[in-house]
């Protein structure tokens, strides 16, 4: 029978990692207050900003000539894709 191969205890691994008690969660504030006290700038928020007006994600099937011809125009292919139904539903072009 092979050996089971058990992952260690994180908290087991040294004492730092040992889990919280209920007074030092108690103690816990925002990392925002405390950069403020220290008079230290708070890191700036990681990745991108939110939209105004952000985007829905759908599932879309599309033929596969179409597909290519947009893909081939390269990084950023969805979002010309999205700009030509945009131009299509303010000219009118959209229905039967």
């Amino acid at each position: 029978m092979a050996s089971e191969k058990k992952k260690p205890d994180p908290f087991l691994v040294d004492a730092e990692t040992a889990p919280l008690t209920d007074e030092e969660t108690g103690r816990l504030r925002p990392a925002t207050d405390v950069f403020r006290e220290l008079g230290l700038p708070a890191p700036r928020p990681v990745g991108r900003p939110k939209a105004d007006n952000p985007k829905e994600r759908i599932s879309l099937r599309v033929s596969p000539q179409t597909l290519a011809a947009f893909k081939a125009t390269g990084k950023g292919w969805q979002t010309r894709m999205d700009e030509v139904l945009t131009r299509a539903v303010k000219n009118g072009k959209v229905g039967g």
